[in-house]
C-alpha cells in the first residue's frame, strides 16, 4: 500500500454544505455563466411569480433594474411564509433561500399547475449573488431579510408596517461567478415578459430600467390570440386567428393559429408557460390532428380527389402562425433542460380539443377553408419538387463516391471537433487563405460572387444551386429529413467575407440559407463569422491591425500616426497571405463572433424584411437605423 493510499481517511472527502456547492460548482445548476444564464436568475424569481398568476392568486408583476446593477421582482401574490420552519429551526423565508429543495409550496397542494422548481431556486439566486434582500409584506406588517454571499446577515425582522401583500426579492449577481458580464440586457428582459403577459391570462408586467429611463407596461386581454397577431404583424394573413381553450383530463390546452401568405411556419409552444423548443408529445399531436383535420375536409369538400395523395404533416404547417400552451399538473419531461415535453396524456388532450373545433371552423367559415386549402396544396407541389431536386443532390454525391466539390481544399484531419471550415468570398481570397492555413485543421471552400436568395428562391432552385450544392455536400449532413448533426465534419464553420457592403451581403445570404435550411448548425454553435481589420497603421517598424473607426483614431493620436501610412483594407484580396493568416485565421490571434438565435421569431421577421421581395418594411428598417451606420463605403 502507497504513502498516499495509507493516509486517504474519512478527511479526505470535502463535504459542501448549504450552498456551497452552487457557487463551488455553478454550471451543475445554470449550466454555464454566461450572459444567457445571468438572465436566467431573473427568470428563476420571475417564474414563481407566473405561478401565482397561473393560481390566480396575483396579478401584477414590477421587474426593475436599478443603476446599481441589481434586479427587484415584485409581485402582489401570496407572501413567503416567515414562521419557524420545524426542521431547519429558521425562518421559512431563510430556509427557501438557503437550502435546496425546499418544496414548500408544492408539498403543501399550493399550485394545481406550476413550472415545478420556483423557490427551489431561488435559492441557487441567493447563491450566485454577492447580496439579496427580501421584503415580504403579510399580516398589515413588513418583514425583511439581507444575505450576504448567501449567508444570512441578520434574522428575518419587522421593519414597517403595510397595507399590502407583496413579495419583494432584489439581487446582485456576482462578478467572480458571472465574469463574462453581470450587466443586465433590458431587450432580452422585455421579450420573455412580453411573451409571458401573453401566455397568462389578466396579468399586468411592468418592467422598468432606471439606468436608461426605459420602461413598458405589457397587458393583453387576448392572451395567446394576441400573440399571434403580433407574431404576424408584418405578414398577409387568411383570415381571423382560430382560437380554443378547453380542459381535458385536467389538462389545459390553449391553441391559437393563422394561416398567412408568406411560405415560411413559425410554430412556438408552452408548456406551464415555459418555453419547450422542441415541442415533442404536444407538438406532434397538434400536428397529426392538423393534417388529419385538413384531409378529411379536402375530401368531404372534393376538393382533394380519390386519385390524389393525402396532404402531410410537412405541407399544412407551411404558411401556418401558431401557439400551442397547455398546462399540465405533473409534466414530464424528455431532458433536464424541459426543451421536450413526454407527457402521454398532453398528446390526446391536444388531438381530441383540436380536432373538433377546427373541423367546425373549416364548416363554417369557407372562404378561409378554401384558402388554407389551396396554400397547403400549393405547399405539397413545392415539397415534392423540392424532394426531387434534394434526390438530384444526393444522388449525385452518391454516384461520385460522395466526393468533396473540387473547389475544396479540406484538411487532413478527420476530427470534426478540431475541424474548421473557412466559407471564403472569391477565389482570390481563397487562394490567399489556402497558402497560410494550418493544413491539418482548416479547410477553405471558395465561393464564387453572390449564392442565391434562399428567402424567396423556389426550393428545387435551391438545390439546383452549384454553391449550395457544394455547401452541403461540404457539411456532409445530407439535408431535410436524411439530416444527420453527427455527420458534420466541421464544429467551426467560418463565414469570411470583405469588410465592404458586397461582403456584407453576401454574409446576410448564407446567414439566410443557414437559417431556413441548417437550423441545427447555428443551435449546436457551430456558425461563426470571421473579422478582418479595417486598416493596418503602421509607424517605423511598429504596426497595428485596426478593426474600427475610434481605435484607428485613437492609436493614431496615441503613436502620432499620420495618414499616409495608414492602409485600408476594402477586401480580403488586398491582404498577403501571411496578413490574412495572422489577423483572420491565426487561432491565437484572430477576432470572430459566433451566431446565435436568442429569439427564433425575432430572427424570422428580420430575414423576411432583410431578404423577401416586399420594399416597404426593408426602407424603414434602413431609413431607422441609417444614423448608427458604421464603416459605411460610399
Amino acid at each position: 500500500m502507497t504513502a498516499q493510499e495509507n493516509n486517504y481517511s474519512a478527511d479526505n472527502i470535502q463535504v459542501l454544505e448549504w450552498l456551497e456547492p452552487v457557487r463551488k460548482r455553478p454550471w451543475m445548476y445554470i449550466w454555464s455563466t454566461d450572459e444567457t444564464w445571468l438572465h436566467h436568475l431573473v427568470w428563476e424569481i420571475v417564474d414563481n411569480s407566473i405561478d401565482e398568476a397561473m393560481a390566480w392568486y396575483c396579478d401584477e408583476i414590477t421587474v426593475t433594474i436599478w443603476s446599481d446593477w441589481s434586479c427587484m421582482v415584485e409581485d402582489n401574490g401570496r407572501w413567503i411564509p416567515t414562521e419557524i420552519h420545524p426542521k431547519t429551526g429558521k425562518s421559512t423565508l431563510e430556509t427557501i433561500l438557503t437550502v435546496l429543495h425546499a418544496w414548500w409550496k408544492f408539498g403543501w397542494g399550493w399550485y394545481k399547475v406550476s413550472w415545478g422548481l420556483h423557490w427551489v431556486w431561488s435559492s441557487v439566486v441567493n447563491a450566485l449573488s454577492t447580496t439579496l434582500e427580501a421584503w415580504v409584506h403579510k399580516d398589515w406588517k413588513i418583514f425583511y431579510q439581507c444575505f450576504h454571499l448567501w449567508i444570512p446577515v441578520e434574522n428575518a425582522k419587522e421593519i414597517w408596517t403595510t397595507t399590502k401583500r407583496w413579495t419583494v426579492i432584489k439581487f446582485f449577481p456576482d462578478e467572480t461567478i458571472f465574469r463574462t458580464t453581470t450587466v443586465f440586457n433590458n431587450k432580452v428582459i422585455v421579450n420573455r415578459l412580453r411573451q409571458q403577459a401573453y401566455l397568462t391570462k389578466w396579468i399586468k408586467i411592468n418592467f422598468y430600467d432606471e439606468r436608461t429611463d426605459y420602461g413598458y407596461r405589457f397587458y393583453f386581454e387576448w392572451w395567446i390570440k394576441s400573440y399571434v397577431n403580433f407574431l404576424n404583424k408584418n405578414e398577409d394573413t387568411i383570415g381571423e386567428v382560430f382560437y380554443i381553450e378547453k380542459e381535458k383530463n385536467d389538462i389545459n390546452v390553449e391553441i391559437a393559429m393563422q394561416y398567412n401568405k408568406e411560405f415560411s411556419n413559425n410554430i412556438i409552444t408552452f408548456v406551464n408557460n415555459i418555453h419547450t423548443p422542441e415541442g415533442w408529445s404536444h407538438l406532434v399531436w397538434y400536428r397529426t390532428a392538423l393534417t388529419r383535420s385538413i384531409n378529411k375536409y379536402a375530401r368531404d369538400k372534393w376538393i382533394l380527389k380519390e386519385k390524389d395523395q393525402n396532404l402531410t404533416n410537412e405541407d399544412v404547417v407551411e404558411w401556418l402562425t401558431c401557439v400551442i400552451s397547455v398546462k399540465v399538473i405533473d409534466p414530464q419531461f424528455e431532458w433536464q433542460t424541459k426543451s421536450k415535453l413526454g407527457t402521454p396524456e398532453a398528446r390526446w388532450a391536444v388531438d381530441s380539443v383540436f380536432s373538433e373545433k377546427f373541423l367546425e371552423f373549416l364548416d363554417e367559415n369557407p372562404w378561409e377553408a378554401k384558402n388554407i386549402c389551396e396554400k397547403v396544396f400549393l405547399a405539397a407541389k413545392a415539397r415534392l419538387a423540392a424532394r426531387a431536386a434534394r434526390d438530384t443532390v444526393i444522388r449525385k454525391w452518391a454516384l461520385e463516391g460522395m466526393t468533396l466539390p473540387w473547389k475544396l481544399a479540406d484538411c487532413s484531419s478527420r476530427d470534426a471537433k478540431v475541424s474548421e471550415l473557412y466559407i471564403v468570398e472569391g477565389d482570390s481570397a481563397g487562394w490567399s487563405a489556402k497558402q497560410w492555413r494550418n493544413r491539418e485543421t482548416q479547410a477553405i471552400l471558395p465561393l464564387r460572387g453572390k449564392i442565391l436568395n434562399t428567402e424567396q428562391a423556389r426550393i428545387d432552385k435551391i438545390f439546383a444551386n452549384n454553391e449550395i450544392k457544394s455547401l452541403i455536400i461540404a457539411f456532409w449532413t445530407s439535408v431535410w429529413e436524411t439530416f444527420d448533426i453527427s455527420r458534420l465534419r466541421y464544429h467551426r464553420i467560418v463565414i469570411m467575407t470583405d469588410a465592404d457592403v458586397d461582403g456584407a451581403h453576401i454574409r446576410t445570404l448564407l446567414l439566410t440559407f443557414f437559417f431556413r435550411y441548417f437550423r441545427e448548425l447555428i443551435n449546436g454553435w457551430y456558425i461563426y463569422i470571421a473579422q478582418p481589420p479595417l486598416y493596418k497603421l503602421a509607424k517605423w517598424k511598429q504596426r497595428w491591425y485596426v478593426y474600427s473607426d475610434e481605435e484607428k483614431e485613437k492609436i493614431m493620436t496615441e503613436n502620432n500616426i499620420v495618414w499616409e501610412n495608414i492602409q485600408r483594407y476594402k477586401g480580403l484580396w488586398e491582404m498577403n497571405p501571411d496578413q490574412l493568416w495572422e489577423t483572420t485565421m491565426d487561432p491565437s490571434s484572430r477576432k470572430m463572433y459566433r451566431v446565435t438565435v436568442d429569439d427564433a421569431s425575432k430572427a424570422d421577421e428580420m430575414f423576411k424584411i432583410l431578404m423577401w421581395d416586399e420594399v416597404a418594411p426593408r426602407k424603414r428598417f434602413i431609413q431607422s437605423r441609417a444614423k448608427s451606420v458604421k464603416n459605411l463605403d460610399i
